[in-house]
Order: structure tokens, then C-alpha cells, then sequence
């Protein structure tokens, strides 16, 4: 919306996490020994270690990170 790359949200009472998405930027990846040029997007959890591990936070951000990847999965 910004044009903001990437950034750290601060966790502000009583929040437990907060997720800060960036800006999608185009860039050289490699799909099947492919370079391509995709949009890509820098995604950062915030947690309050005191109410929730980290690994449920990266567990999380595996299944966000799958979903935005692939949206038919919301469907079956």
C-alpha cells in the first residue's frame, strides 16, 4: 500500500502477537530450474514469548505461507 519492503510490528498490551506483511516486490526466484520473475512479499510475526511459544508462531507462519501459496487449499 506504502511501498514499505519489510518491517517489525511492535506488540502493543494486550496484543499476545501481531503479523506485519510488506509490500509485494518483483524478483528473479527459481520455479522447476527456472528463473522467473515472481512477485515476493516479506511477512514478519511478532510474539509475546510469555503467552505463546515460538514454535507455534512458526508453525503458523508454515501454514500462512502454504495458504498464500497455494488459496485452493482454503477450499477442500
Amino acid at each position: 500500500m506504502y511501498g514499505i519492503k519489510q518491517f517489525n510490528a511492535i506488540i502493543n498490551p494486550p496484543q499476545s502477537c501481531i503479523l506485519s506483511i510488506g509490500a509485494a516486490i518483483k524478483m528473479p526466484v527459481v520455479v522447476d530450474n527456472q528463473i522467473t520473475v515472481a512477485r515476493v512479499i516479506d511477512i514478519s510475526l511478532s510474539c509475546d514469548h510469555r503467552v505463546v511459544d515460538g514454535i507455534v508462531g512458526a508453525k503458523f507462519l508454515n501454514i500462512f505461507r502454504e495458504i498464500i501459496e497455494n488459496p485452493m487449499i482454503m477450499l477442500v
